[in-house]
């Protein structure tokens, strides 16, 4: 076995009797074990194991592929004591390595020489098997035939004309390239309906877009509780792995917080990036943060994020060891990093908290004024920051996407000629928000804990504006010091029909209902902020509903 990895085969050819011969000779001695020689497009061996195909399989990882549309450019030869057709876990070992090619060869009993003295060897057919473009159909099998028609094979048109197929069947998706390509995983547990379910996935769906990803498919999987090492189940881990290669996908996200352990585990046996919805969260935050106190911040949870999950990225950060060589001074990168990271997360924690002191300063002044403050608060894409500018003719950043503002905006708005009053916009809100970021955003948050007054801003044009409400409710719920009265405001009217806003009004009477696009019913909004404001001195006028 160890002399196979000093052969090479021509460039050009899939196999040569001589080749065969001498696995088939190897597979003999070993039987009933198959013998699996993989060898790259210049002929080289680059590795020989012994066993089960879907077991000694390549790490997924460390394949050499170039493109979503291309091979791995790897053939394997394997054997079988039979003539019958290769088994699924076979097939199911090219299709995960997306291998050019897999010829298998049936290797029969002893060898023996013909009449003339030539050896005919221990093979005496084989089959060839590869990928074809066509999702439903997955592989092509050829029957069995002898090996001198099998090693006739021009192996460099048969790898051309396949990527050439699959490349046509990629383009006709309209994949875009210059974005991550991502395929979805839910799990839905036994407390948790479909319907949930599902409104989960289309949130995640939006915070991939909003990251600059593009959601190719989605997988859930029903369990009664998620797997210890990959969260779904076994089998659906290599259905998973499949679809990524039949996408064309390079990163795949989970609907749920994944240890560190678990991603290690669903990287290797799928050969593509991990992530889970707390890392594209913190990933847009690191996209949309403008002002020196949102990146501060954006940092900060980022970095709490990353200290658990140090262990084993990469080689060069193992772990240090027992025994001889490994005691005595000195630490191992992994030991550094944590370290240095720390040291950083101190001193974060440090600026965030002088930027807590600042913003306590500000809010002081402007109590001494006795101007009440207005907090706008609602779920993440509620059109707050539409509704800041229209009230206040601001020019806070505003966007119809996730998260588009993370650095709390505050205005001065003149209702009559002795009545100011201050609005702020707040970051969105949103199901399960990450505790590294109400940690790292605990500024920011404080203006909705020290406003007199908070805005609810809800996007009725939402299929699940329902929902949004008892988030942010529970949200607010949970902020002891977020004790003011709350207005619920129902925004995006123009969006929705009139059957739709009647029924909505008549389950809430005291809501408003407002179109900060074009100003629609503003008069009542400002109405409802006028009272406020008057009463403020003696009493709150808004009322919770």
């Amino acid at each position: 076995m160890q002399r196979l990895y000093q052969r090479r085969l021509p460039q050009d050819e899939l196999l040569t009797i001589d080749f065969a011969q001498r696995v088939g000779a190897i597979a003999h001695e070993i039987r009933p074990l198959p013998v699996n020689v993989y060898i790259n497009r210049r002929g080289q061996v680059i590795r020989v194991a012994v066993g089960n195909a879907l077991d000694t399989q390549i790490p997924l990882l460390e394949l050499p592929r170039q493109g979503a549309e291309r091979l791995s450019g790897l053939r394997c030869v394997t054997s079988q004591t039979d003539a019958d057709e290769p088994g699924q876990t076979t097939l199911l070992a090219m299709a995960l390595q997306r291998l050019d090619a897999l010829i298998i060869l049936n290797v029969t009993g002893e060898g023996f020489t013909s009449r003339r003295g030539a050896a005919t060897g221990y093979v005496q057919s084989a089959r060839l098997a590869h990928l074809v473009a066509d999702r439903e159909r997955r592989w092509w099998v050829s029957d069995s035939k002898p090996l001198r028609q099998m090693v006739e094979r021009d192996f460099a048109a048969l790898v051309e004309t396949l990527e050439s197929e699959f490349r046509r069947a990629f383009t006709a998706r309209e994949v875009d390239l210059e974005r991550d390509r991502v395929v979805l995983v839910g799990l839905l547990l036994p407390d948790q309906t479909l319907e949930e379910l599902e409104e989960r996935l289309a949130e995640i769906e939006l915070l991939v877009d909003s990251a600059g990803g593009q959601v190719l498919q989605t997988l859930w999987q029903k369990r009664p509780s998620p797997h210890a090492k990959t969260v779904i189940g076994s089998g659906k881990v290599r259905e998973l792995a499949l679809m990524v290669q039949d996408v064309g996908a390079n990163m795949v996200v989970c609907d749920r917080e994944l240890t560190p352990s678990q991603v290690r585990t669903l990287e290797d046996r799928v050969g593509a990036r991990v992530v889970d919805r707390t890392e594209v969260i913190l990933d847009i935050f690191a996209q949309r943060a403008r002002s020196r106190a949102g990146k501060l911040q954006v940092e900060l949870a980022q970095l709490e994020y990353l200290l658990p999950r140090l262990t084993g990225r990469g080689q060069t950060m193992s772990r240090l060891g027992g025994g001889i060589g490994t005691r005595g001074p000195g630490e191992t990168k992994l030991e550094m990093e944590r370290r240095a990271i720390q040291r950083r997360i101190s001193l974060l924690q440090q600026q965030v908290n002088q930027l807590q002191a600042h913003r306590q300063r500000l809010r002081q002044r402007r109590q001494q004024r006795d101007v009440p403050a207005v907090a706008i608060v609602g779920y993440t894409n509620a059109g707050k920051s539409t509704l800041l500018n229209a009230l206040t003719a601001a020019d806070a950043y505003a966007a119809d996407q996730l998260f588009a503002t993370l650095d709390p905006t505050t205005r001065r708005l003149q209702l009559e000629a002795n009545m100011p009053l201050l609005l702020t916009d707040t970051v969105g809100f949103l199901t399960d928000l990450p505790p590294q970021l109400v940690d790292a955003f605990r500024a920011t948050l404080e203006e909705v804990t020290e406003a007199d007054a908070l805005l609810h801003v809800v996007d009725l044009s939402h299929p699940n504006w329902e929902h949004q409400i008892a988030a942010v409710d529970r949200l607010l719920d949970d902020m002891t010091f977020a004790t003011g009265p709350r207005q619920l405001v129902f925004n995006k009217i123009d969006c929705v029909g009139d059957t739709t806003l009647a029924h909505v009004q008549k389950h809430y009477p005291r809501a408003l209902f407002v179109s900060a696009r074009d100003r629609s019913n503003f008069d009542l909004l400002l109405a409802a902020l006028q009272r406020f404001a008057r009463a403020d001195r003696l009493q709150p006028a808004l009322t919770r509903v």
